[in-house]
């Protein structure tokens, strides 16, 4: 061989490479789609690590049955891992309003990648173990393996969802996979049995992939607004959550992985129930705290109290923060509340947040979502109120969003223990709002005296002051026998998941 080429052991070590990090971007793929189309991302990781592991050893099992022709069979591999992977994307998005077992075609995605990335791993050592000594061979391929590996595990999150999405994603990894095919088709093209139909293959699987990765966000539109149903005016896939925003009419509907957030047809309802009952009832309200609340829908209602001196918002998504500061339309809804100078944003997990800070508040409002998932459920946890309870004063007071009381009794009433393990009075209530239905909260005080109603506003669309009866529940919103939600047990998170579950 030419000594100014390549080195066969150094292209085929550096497939090895490519291969690791490729298939670690198709299971994350696959992950994040899971959990923004079916919620609870960390059982659909599990599920999706579980399954690509099992199938990348069925793969390598299988691999020994291939005994003619290896290196042909490597680079057919190499093409079949850059199509499957690349379109998976593409196909679970436009599949899943459609299909009725839609786990079942995502884990089938998984579980055929995973074996074909299975087989390439032994069926490189088979082709490399007459050039390169035992030893040598397991160590360099296994290093070249978990370095890809690394790398695909930080760029996913920090690089390539912000900038390309989770379809274009999947579909450049394809593109990078099936390149390295035709490449290896015209540099190792006299080593090749079948060189020719490999070209025709691998360049006809690339074209195919760009034509899609091209047209890939016409691809998105037409599947999320067959998803939604409604007109899709703003979509963005953050570090942290897929965002969508649809019009109907005059009626603006934001989703986070595929969950409503609000409608702006009766946000006021949600937002006035909960930031107007602690507001009101607060001795003092100049330093107030809102946790979660991105939107800026609970900072427009604190806002109308000319007392306020500081807003400190803090909410994990800096994407969210920033659509809803310099949308215009968006601007409109939240009275521009985010671009207030009395407002401070801190993009910060709240958890982390909380356990830093040294200040206290005079009103804390909690506008977290539901407990969908686990990194979400430490949100509601008893340790997390025990780190709140730190940045209170004596007359600080508290409001929590806690699900519904009709759909997810459990949910609610365990939230509304946690908190009460915590904070001498914990008063739920509740409101009706149509979008989502019978809506819940909780009152929260460190006095255990009466609460004092100390000042009223005007202008309000639907909180009358008469919070005792928003505290009014009937028999088939209650539950009994609940645990407390701790770190170590997440318990809050199953009964949700269970109860969430029959809704839908």
């Amino acid at each position: 061989m030419d000594k100014k080429r390549i080195p066969f052991e150094l292209l085929l070590l550096f497939s090895v490479f490519v291969i690791a990090t490729c298939g670690l971007v198709y299971e994350l793929v696959a992950g994040a789609l899971a959990s923004y189309l079916l919620g609870d991302s960390v059982k659909q990781f599990s599920f999706i690590i579980g399954v690509y592991l099992f199938s990348m050893g069925v793969g390598s099992y299988f691999a020994k049955f291939i005994h003619k022709n290896l290196l042909d069979r490597f680079v057919d591999i190499e093409i079949l891992v850059g199509f499957v992977g690349g379109i998976s994307s593409v196909v679970l998005f436009l599949l899943f309003n459609t299909v009725h077992h839609f786990e079942w075609v995502l884990y089938l995605f998984v579980f055929v990648t995973g074996c074909l990335v299975g087989v390439e791993i032994p069926l490189l050592m088979n082709i490399l173990k007459d050039r390169v000594a035992f030893k040598d061979l397991v160590s360099n391929v296994f290093a070249f393996d978990y370095v890809g590996a690394l790398l695909a595990s930080i760029l996913f999150p920090l690089v390539l969802i912000p900038n390309l999405g989770i379809v274009r994603t999947s579909l450049f990894f394809g593109l990078i996979n099936v390149s390295i095919a035709i490449f290896l088709c015209f540099y190792l093209k006299n080593e090749l049995k079948n060189p020719v139909i490999l070209k025709i293959k691998s360049i006809a699987v690339f074209l195919g992939l760009l034509t899609l990765f091209v047209f890939a966000d016409k691809i998105l539109s037409y599947s999320e607004e067959k998803l939604y149903g409604e007109n899709i005016i703003y979509t963005r896939s953050s570090t942290y959550q897929r965002i969508v925003l649809t019009r109907n009419n005059n009626d603006f509907r934001l989703y986070l992985n595929n969950n409503l957030q609000f409608s702006s047809a009766d946000e006021y309802r949600y937002h006035e129930a909960l930031v107007h009952p602690a507001m009101s009832m607060a001795k003092n309200i100049k330093n107030v705290l809102i946790l979660g609340g991105g939107d800026g829908f609970a900072a427009r209602e604190v806002l109308k109290y000319p007392e306020v001196g500081e807003i400190t918002l803090v909410d994990l998504d800096g994407e969210m923060t920033r659509f809803f500061q310099q949308n215009e339309t968006m601007n409109k809804l939240n009275l521009n509340s985010l671009n207030s100078k009395k407002v401070k944003i801190i993009n910060q997990d709240a958890f982390v947040w909380v356990k830093e800070q040294k200040k206290t508040f005079d009103v804390v409002i909690i506008d977290f979502p539901d407990p969908s998932n686990y990194s979400l459920g430490k949100l509601y946890s008893l340790q997390f109120y025990r780190e709140l309870e730190k940045i209170t004063n004596p007359d600080t007071k508290m409001v929590v969003q806690t699900t519904s009381p009709y759909f997810a009794p459990k949910s609610f009433w365990c939230i509304q223990k946690t908190l009460n393990q915590v904070f001498p009075v914990a008063a739920a209530y509740h409101a009706y709002v149509p979008s989502f239905g019978e809506w819940g909260f909780c009152f929260v005080s460190k006095s255990a005296e009466k609460p004092h109603l100390f000042r009223k506003i005007s202008g309000l669309r639907f909180y009358d002051y008469n919070f005792n009866q928003m505290a009014y529940f009937n028999k088939d919103m209650k539950a009994e026998n609940l645990e407390v939600n701790r770190l170590d047990n997440q318990i809050l998170v199953r009964y949700f998941d269970e109860e969430w579950g029959k809704v839908q």
